[in-house]
């Protein structure tokens, strides 16, 4: 028999292993060190700097910045091999050139404060720095006070020499007046990044649509692009042609020829925006859209998918217009740190600024959309015009052949056409009532409190765990929807129509969700509804008080021991609520005067008035319902307290009567004494009488609300959450209704 082979069973590896070896084998963590600092660089560089065209967007944007006004571009193998641009601004001090390619250094900041006023392409310093880490640079340039030009190597953000053995200092050379930048073997220290990119005519063509962009903004400066060797330039754009003249150039006249001009500015949001957007008679497969805020050049799909939604009521199916928008934003209100290459942009407002586009962007297109253009084929001389005998038969393989719409899937789209109200009768039908409705007495000012940007964390937690519970399909639902109609007051429900489905919607629970999104999403930003007169605090928590200890004890049904001090609510309450009333205004427009005083409420949604009725139940409610220790509850518990008191009251069907009836549902038994009988009966008629109409005022009020207000901002803004769906019941759908009727 062989001997046994000897094994060494020390780093067995792929094999299992029994619990009590586990502990032989354990290795100790790995200790964190630094990263090498040119790993570092490359790192950022690779976030940067992702293909050419971005390279070359950094490049633009610094030559523009330096106030050329004319930029020549040169390409060669889609900017990897050879990527050079030629500026005629007012270059680069000589002294400065040994830092040039560093990281973090710029002209165009000194302090973290300056980014909030910053109105520059430029600010953070590390374009040029992360080219430097991915290429060979070379600059050339020149100031209108210097003598000679400044040539100068770089790499990894440092000087280097032009050859082996030559000192890395700046030489002196020939050149004009701006700045030359070339761009070598991009992406030769990442090979697997250079290896990524397709054809060269795919990356030219990116190249393009930048310079492209930037040639159609960039008013007063002369755009060249063409690929290195080459005589034909790929793009040319003269330094005095107008915006209209660079679209056709860039573009062409199919597109130019059919551009509308709009603008539109606000100063409550702080915007100015305008630009050139096509008109009926254009529409293509694919949506193009010149963004620029603030002159960067930006993505934003939000803006992109309301535009879209604003063209597709003008456009065929499958039709897609041209924009070109540039927005003003006060620098403020604007964030262009969030994006490493700067491609995205966060701003206040976003929802009111967009909305204020699309409606004037809207309101151009309905003025044009009266005339349309159609091509058409013209006959030549002698041709007989066909015509269609009616003696004669038609072949049947020759008719052409149309798609047919199933009718099962036909839908009225259009809210303003025929509603159901208008089958009832008139005696029934609230349309008749709503116009003759006296509208609240407001009168909106705007304030001169400068919107802040919240950056709390407790408060981004809370948006975060709304969109974490958001229903996609719901949510569709409401942002694609058709109001109906009012179904139940009482019950608080209505219709509304969602693609072929008819859904009753509990608008109590829908509304109560969405007032709670608006606490979260202008949180530190909201109107204010201020009182002519102040109210007292104390008294209206003492009304309040009284309803509550009254239904409490209607609802009782035990006549026990009270645990409840109903005669203390009012003063601890009142002074719990003034001893935070500057974090009540601050946070929630709540204005609370020192004395006690309520001389404001929050507004949270304009052309929507809150039942005052419920003023003394919410302020009461502060007191026991929001938990005041911490400050994410006491955010999420104020803020629901807040949404349930804008949610729209419950009203009965019938005007409350101030007489008993017997238990057997007959007959008023009335309690009077003596002659006074007859005083006591037009007293309660009177009462009745003037509930019935307030309760019809609020009713019509309601309605209107509800249909012109609310709903609207429903499909706005609304993100529909997994607990909605317990308020929201299909009734109809259109394609089992067919099936139903084809049946009988």
């Amino acid at each position: 028999m062989a001997d046994v082979m000897d094994v060494d069973n020390s780093n067995l590896r792929g094999m299992k292993r029994k619990a009590d070896e586990i502990s032989l084998v354990l290795q100790p963590p790995k200790r964190i060190k630094a990263l090498d600092q040119n790993v570092v660089n490359k790192i950022a560089a690779g976030e940067i700097i992702v293909a050419p065209m971005h390279a070359l967007k950094e490049l633009i944007e610094n030559a523009v910045d330096a106030g050329s006004t004319s930029l020549e571009i040169v390409v060669k193998d889609g900017g990897l091999k050879l990527l050079q641009i030629t500026d005629n601004g007012h270059g680069i001090h000589k002294d400065d050139l040994p830092i040039l390619c560093e990281r973090f250094t710029t002209s165009k900041l000194k302090s973290f404060e300056d980014l909030t006023t910053i109105g520059t392409y430029g600010f953070r310093g590390e374009a040029l720095a992360s080219i430097s880490h991915i290429a060979h640079v070379k600059i050339t340039t020149k100031t209108i006070d210097s003598s000679c030009a400044w040539q100068a190597h770089y790499a990894d953000g440092k000087l280097v020499p032009a050859k082996p053995g030559q000192s890395a200092d700046p030489k002196p050379t020939a050149g004009r007046g701006g700045t030359q930048i070339t761009v070598e073997d991009l992406f030769y220290s990442m090979p697997t990044r250079r290896r990524a990119f397709r054809a060269p005519g795919e990356e030219y063509a990116k190249i393009l649509d930048v310079v492209g962009r930037y040639s159609v903004h960039c008013a007063g400066v002369a755009f060249s692009c063409k690929k290195y060797g080459d005589s034909a330039m790929g793009i040319s754009v003269a330094s005095n042609a107008s915006t209209m003249d660079r679209i056709r150039q860039i573009h062409g006249s199919t597109v130019a020829n059919e551009l509308i001009q709009f603008s539109v500015s606000d100063d409550t949001w702080g915007f100015e925006a305008l630009g050139w957007a096509s008109n009926a008679n254009y529409h293509v497969k694919k949506t193009t859209i010149l963004l620029f805020i603030n002159h960067r050049a930006v993505e934003s799909m939000a803006i992109k998918k309301a535009l879209e939604q604003t063209y597709s009521v003008f456009l065929p199916k499958g039709g897609h217009p041209f924009i070109y928008l540039s927005i003003d934003i006060d620098p403020h209100r604007v964030d262009v740190n969030v994006h490493p290459t700067k491609r995205e942009v966060n701003f206040l407002n976003e929802d009111e600024i967009i909305e204020s586009i699309c409606s004037n962007i809207r309101v151009q297109l309905s003025k044009v959309d009266t005339s349309r253009t159609f091509k058409t084929q013209s006959l030549l001389p002698g041709v007989k015009i066909p015509t269609i005998s009616s003696s004669s038969p038609i072949d049947s393989s020759r008719r052409p052949t149309s798609t047919r719409t199933p009718e099962s899937t036909l839908i009225r789209t259009d809210s303003k056409l025929r509603k159901i109200t208008s089958m009832l009768p008139p005696t029934l039908t609230p349309s008749n009532t709503i116009s003759s409705t006296p509208t609240p007495d407001l009168h909106y000012t705007h304030s001169a409190r400068i919107p802040v940007h919240c950056r709390l964390t407790t408060v981004k937690d809370l948006r975060a765990t709304v969109r974490a519970n958001m229903h996609a399909s719901l949510t569709e639902i409401f942002a694609s929807h058709t109001y109906v109609g009012l179904v139940d007051t009482n019950r608080r429900i209505v219709a509304i129509q969602g693609g072929v489905k008819l859904f009753l919607v509990d608008y109590g629970m829908v509304s109560n969700e969405y007032f709670y999104q608006i606490g979260l999403t202008d949180f530190g930003n909201f109107g204010s509804i201020v009182f002519k007169n102040p109210l007292s605090v104390r008294e209206l928590i003492a009304v309040g008080v009284k309803i509550e200890r009254q239904n409490e004890q209607s609802s009782s049904s035990s006549g026990g021991q009270e645990d409840v001090n109903w005669d203390e609510i009012p003063d601890l309450v009142t002074r719990q609520i003034v001893s935070r009333r500057e974090m009540l205004l601050e946070y929630f427009s709540l204005e609370v005067s020192e004395q006690g005083h309520l001389m404001g409420v929050p507004l949270l949604i304009k052309g929507y008035t809150p039942s005052l009725a419920k003023l003394p139940r919410f302020l009461m409610r502060l007191g026991p319902c929001v938990d005041w220790a911490d400050e994410k509850s006491c955010f999420h518990t104020f803020l629901r307290e807040l949404a349930s008191f804008y949610t729209p009251e419950q009203l009965p069907l019938t005007p409350p009567s101030a007489a008993v009836e017997g238990e057997d549902g007959g007959d008023e038994v009335m309690v009077h004494g003596g002659g006074g009988g007859g005083d006591a009966n037009e007293e309660r008629d009177a009462t009745k009488a003037a509930a019935k109409t307030e309760i019809k005022q609020r009713r019509e009020q309601l309605e209107r609300m509800l249909e012109h207000v609310l709903f609207p901002a429903f499909r706005a803004r609304l993100v529909a959450t997994k607990g909605l769906l317990k308020g929201v019941v299909e009734v109809a759908n259109l394609k089992g209704l067919y099936k139903v009727f084809e049946r009988c």
